[in-house]
């Protein structure tokens, strides 16, 4: 499984400052030059529509499973994908210990000094470990953010090395809600599949490889509308499973020209389409772009598994008919990943790499 050990080496990151530290810096120290590179000038261009916050599709994945509801949830399921590229799902059947586990060690690692969190910072050449992406020149602006990045599935591929070991009970926390959220990814790619008439075993890969991220997001009391804690992007994964780690919000989606703040029910595990699902349903599945903006008072964390193919296979579109033109190419999942981390985020951009040329 050396070859899925690679997603995290197909790119590299320039270092730059901890943002946590920086948050934590007194109003003094917190100068304007200090928060230049994080200031974004255009952040409003687009209206807000907190009204519609509570819209997001919610599918309930016990009824997906069971025979006698399969077919009118598998319905919601093609609208959310096709009108969305975000849901809720309910009835997951991850166990609550499992979830508040990860939620408390993940708020207790962000809480260690930075040298502790820092002997597990990044190394040259592999976005594993603790630190920063998308950075790739020295002018760019950046977010408001710390993460740190793993690989959680397959077995093989961890390298327990780059796994904290503090606090004392977040390598089992980790490995639980890991392999708690692959059977919920198994679930949702087969019932994907099933929709979509594509053979179960087509579909088998299409989450082997699942890469964990935890974000934190400090709060800005300075200039709160001014930062982005993730800039607009969509994720070039197959698709993302997305776990709240507290209440504060941010995460917001792009829906017709604005954007529309994300008010997940507090049991729900948040889903979304991802760039590589939408080249298999030849754009009929969409990837969204999402941000997320940044509180004034409070700290915000997620934690976000991303489930891809394996590293060595290709995506194809499958076609809904033989009329149907075709608007994606077979792409490398490699390739893909490589392109798609090795860029600065910008919207729907790599997806852009792998349109057919009209």
């Amino acid at each position: 499984m050396a070859s899925e050990r690679r997603i995290s080496q197909v790119a590299t990151t320039i270092p730059v400052r901890n943002v946590q530290a920086l948050a934590a810096c007194s109003a003094d120290e917190l100068t304007a030059e200090a928060l230049d590179r994080y200031i974004r000038p255009d952040i409003d261009q687009d209206a807000v529509l907190e009204e519609h916050s509570d819209e997001l599709p919610v599918i309930d994945l016990g009824r997906l499973l069971n025979p006698e509801s399969w077919e009118e949830e598998a319905a919601k399921l093609r609208f959310a994908c096709e009108e969305w590229g975000f849901f809720q799902v309910l009835n997951h059947g991850v166990p609550e210990e499992v979830v508040l586990n990860i939620k408390r060690d993940i708020q207790e690692f962000f809480k260690l000094p930075l040298e502790v969190k820092n002997l597990y910072a990044q190394r040259p050449g592999d976005l594993q470990g603790y630190g920063q992406a998308y950075v790739v020149s020295n002018d760019q602006k950046l977010d408001w953010a710390d993460m740190f990045a793993i690989i959680a599935q397959p077995r093989e591929a961890r390298d327990m090395k780059r796994w904290p070991a503090q606090p004392l009970t977040f390598r089992k926390s980790l490995e639980d809600y890991s392999d708690e959220l692959k059977k919920v990814a198994g679930s949702i790619a087969t019932t994907i599949g099933k929709i979509l008439n594509i053979e179960p075993e087509l579909m088998d890969d299409k989450y082997a490889v699942q890469a964990v991220r935890m974000n934190y997001y400090p709060p800005c009391a300075s200039m709160p509308k001014k930062v982005l804690g993730f800039s607009p992007h969509s994720d070039g994964s197959f698709f993302t499973i997305l776990t709240e780690v507290n209440s504060v919000k941010g995460l917001q989606i792009r829906r017709h020209g604005a954007w529309i703040p994300v008010k997940p029910h507090p049991n729900a595990l948040l889903v979304n389409v991802g760039d590589l699902l939408e080249i298999m349903t030849n754009g009929r599945y969409k990837s969204i772009e999402h941000r997320v903006t940044i509180n004034a008072q409070m700290e915000r964390l997620s934690i976000s598994a991303f489930h891809n193919p394996k590293f060595d296979g290709v995506v194809s579109p499958v076609l809904g008919s033989t009329t149907e033109k075709v608007l994606y190419k077979t792409v490398s999942v490699g390739d893909y990943i490589k392109y798609q981390l090795s860029n600065k985020l910008d919207g729907k951009k790599a997806l852009d790499h792998a349109k057919v040329d009209m």
